[in-house]
């Protein structure tokens, strides 16, 4: 157990003004380590700290900065099991997935904005006429990307290691120095990604990290009038705050928030490919995961056999300890959310839902778990399909053609990430490109690592994810002069 984790700030390791509090694993309901309750203080002296060091590292060259990312991913790398373990019992994440898609992730990410991409490049010339701005003759240009300075990282709980990574490291690959907010519930493992880059070499001030269940720390941070950037995963609601504080100052910001993913199945569908994706909402993060196909709009022809089909993967899906080999759903974050969950479940149940399977508390003694649930006979103007639930629960809605597939898909709040399956691959294109949605799968609910990232409508603003991420976190300048 970690006992009294302290504040990462300015390169020094100090002690939290509002003393600890305890992170409780999800699983077992036992403590897992003491985290730091930061003040509004310490959290802008995070913010000063940053600012102080973003001069000196803004003018590293690029290649010493991709060292100290590639130093962090081996680091990181090198200490997967212990940070995986770690990482379960934070979030009550199988140990698989802790490995390969939190632990296993972050290191890939560093490793990724390790590379060096080229900051500047060559605008067309101009030939300009005579007149009050200038001299007549040719006008060259170049195009230069510049960090935006200090960045605050708020960072979501569903994953600790890979959501924080996503953010930090291209922050620093192009010269940005960060504060990060860990989420309140699972906070730890931040605090050893803060560890490893120390121990890459990052100069004091580059990386902050302060943490506190107080929503006054998370607000300094914004406010701070030291940060030039805000880049937060988290729900709508809390970014339409953030969004409001950022717009005093003009702030740049980098929105994820939620996702109410619609999969539309068609006739012609390979009906055991989408059960399998679709099922992911049970499994991945216990379905506490925004890009989740949990609005699943089946065509009639197939509706029923997709329903009975869903309820036969869900049932068959081992839910329990996350470090037990054969476990695929683990517990949800906390008992708070837990019975947020459950009350969904209750709640469609009234709007007429039929629960096909779940919708009961599992047989197990301890920890904070839901059963798989599979809810039939939805409307879409129901509130179980309309808002993110963010656990094991999948609902189902009839469609008869492929426009009304497609406005029932759009008629959401979120755009995060949609899917399609049919067989007919010109018909998925084009229903795709018609989608009001940041992503898109057809017949798959994997990503490209390197495609960008990010939402329509209520779902977010920007993009990230490989290069993009790059552009996100960098402001384009015209350097201009005459020929």
């Amino acid at each position: 157990m970690s006992e009294g984790q302290r504040l990462f700030v300015g390169g020094e390791w100090t002690e939290p003004d509002g003393g600890h509090y305890a992170v409780t694993d999800p699983a077992t309901e036992e403590p897992v380590g003491r985290a730091p309750e930061a003040s509004p203080d310490q959290a802008r002296a995070a913010c000063a700290a940053a600012r102080e060091a973003f001069g000196v590292w803004s003018r590293t060259r690029p290649e010493e900065r991709a060292a100290v990312l590639a130093r962090a991913a081996g680091i990181i790398r090198d200490r997967l099991g212990p940070y995986a373990d770690l990482a379960r019992a934070e979030t009550g994440a199988t140990t698989g997935t802790a490995r390969s898609m939190q632990v296993g992730v972050a290191a890939a990410r560093f490793r990724r904005y390790a590379s060096v991409e080229p900051a500047e490049w060559p605008v067309a010339p101009q030939i300009n006429e005579a007149g009050p701005m200038g001299r007549a003759g040719v006008m060259g240009a170049l195009a230069v990307r510049q960090p935006v300075g200090v960045v605050a990282c708020i960072t979501s709980y569903n994953n600790p290691w890979a959501n924080p990574a996503g953010k930090i490291a291209p922050a620093l690959a192009m010269g940005n120095t960060v504060v990060v907010k860990p989420a309140p519930q699972d906070p730890l493992s931040v605090y050893r990604m803060a560890e490893a880059l120390e121990e890459a070499g990052a100069p004091p001030g580059v990386v902050n990290v302060v943490s506190g269940r107080d929503v006054g720390v998370g607000e300094a941070v914004v406010a701070s009038a030291d940060v030039d950037m805000v880049s937060f995963t988290g729900s709508t609601a809390v970014g339409r705050r953030i969004a409001e504080v950022c717009g005093r100052d003009m702030k740049r910001q980098l929105m994820e928030l939620g996702g109410k993913g619609a999969a539309l199945v068609f006739d012609d569908a390979d009906l055991a490919s989408a059960v399998a994706g679709i099922g992911t909402t049970f499994s991945f993060y216990s379905g506490q995961i925004c890009t989740a196909p949990t609005r699943v709009l089946a065509q009639r022809g197939v509706y029923d056999r997709l329903v009975e089909q869903l309820a036969v993967y869900a049932r068959r899906l081992k839910v329990g300890d996350p470090s037990a080999p054969d476990t695929v759903v683990g517990p949800v974050i906390s008992a708070e959310h837990r019975a947020r969950v459950e009350s969904y479940v209750e709640l469609g149940r009234k709007e007429g839902a039929t629960v096909v399977t779940g919708g009961e508390r599992p047989p197990l003694e301890r920890g904070f778990y839901v059963a798989p649930t599979l809810l039939a006979d939805c409307a879409n103007d129901m509130r179980v399909a309309r808002e993110e639930i963010f656990g094991p629960v999948v609902v189902v809605v009839p469609f008869d053609d492929e426009e009304e597939g497609i406005a029932l898909a759009d008629d959401s709040d979120y755009g995060l990430i949609d899917y399609v399956w049919s067989a007919d691959v010109a018909r998925a294109f084009r229903v795709a490109r018609r989608l009001r949605a940041g992503g898109v799968g057809i017949n798959t609910v994997g990503r490209n690592m390197e495609a960008p990232f990010g939402g329509f409508k209520r779902s977010g603003v920007g993009r990230d994810v490989g290069s993009y991420a790059l552009h996100a976190y960098s402001e384009v300048q015209a350097i201009v002069w005459p020929g």
